[in-house]
This record gives structure tokens, C-alpha cells and sequence, in this order.
């Protein structure tokens, strides 16, 4: 029985592999481009709120290290390996789960503001537009009249 993990280990392998599962699939979402700023505020919230759970999270890796090391100390060579090697690969895909969350997030932080201030620049671009066309649309100066016809020069 000493080679074997309590059952709190498997509980918690469990735990962080389905949330490990869960957020990967959220991470793994194609990045499509995106024209809605709500929408992107809305990815943000969720890659953040995963982001937050991660500290949550890091202390059942911890007990999994741990107890890991516990049974290494007590179990034959081959059981404490295969436990081994299994914290191992969870702590891989920790750290890459990690990284991608923190690139997601400085990514799409990114996005929004050029989108932001896209948006802005075409607010200001559709005001002038519009500006062009009143004036467009001004009737012509006679022609002798040269003072408005030079006011219309500088304007244009």
C-alpha cells in the first residue's frame, strides 16, 4: 500500500487534467479575425478569468509533486518512475498551457487596441467624408467673382 497514492492524488490528477483539458480547448478556439470589440472583450474575460484559476490550480500540482516524492521514497523503483513521468507530463503541458495563456492574452489586449483605434480613425475619416460632401454639394461662385472663388480654392 505504500507504493500506491492516496486517493486525494487521483482526485486532484483528475481535477487539474480536466480543467487542463477544458482550458486548452478554449485556448485551441481558431483565431479568426475578429471585427467585434465586444466579442474580443468577452475572450479576454474568459483567457483572464482561466489566467486567474491558474494560481488555484498550482497548489494541486504542488501536492502532486510532493506526494510524488513521498511515493518515490517508499515504492519500488518502476511504480515511483511511472509516477514520475506522469507528474511530469502534466507539468509540460502546465507550463505550455501557461505560456499560451499569457500570449493569448497580450495578443488580443493588442488586437483591441489597433481595432480601437481603427475604429476611431474611420469615425474621424467618415466625419470628414461627410464634411467633403456638404462642400462638394455648395454651389459654384460665379465667375467674376474672383475673392469667392479663391475662398473655394483654399477650402478644396
Amino acid at each position: 500500500f505504500d507504493s500506491l497514492p492516496p486517493a486525494h492524488y487521483k482526485e486532484t490528477m483528475n481535477t487539474i487534467l480536466v480543467w487542463m483539458q477544458q482550458s486548452e480547448t478554449k485556448l485551441s478556439m481558431p483565431q479568426v479575425a475578429i471585427a467585434e470589440y465586444e466579442i474580443m472583450e468577452q475572450r479576454l474575460r474568459e483567457f483572464k478569468a482561466l489566467q486567474s484559476s491558474l494560481p488555484e490550480h498550482q497548489k494541486g500540482l504542488n501536492y502532486l509533486s510532493t506526494t510524488v516524492q513521498d511515493l518515490s521514497r517508499k515504492a519500488p523503483a518502476e511504480v515511483s518512475q511511472s509516477y514520475r513521468s506522469e507528474v511530469e507530463v502534466v507539468f509540460g503541458r502546465w507550463k505550455k498551457l501557461s505560456a499560451q495563456l499569457a500570449e493569448h492574452c497580450q495578443k488580443l489586449e493588442e488586437r483591441m487596441t489597433k481595432l480601437q483605434r481603427f475604429q476611431n480613425d474611420t469615425k474621424t475619416l467618415k466625419k470628414w467624408m461627410a464634411e467633403v460632401d456638404v462642400f462638394l454639394k455648395e454651389e459654384w461662385p460665379a465667375l467674376g467673382d474672383s475673392e469667392a472663388l479663391e475662398k473655394q480654392l483654399e477650402q478644396c
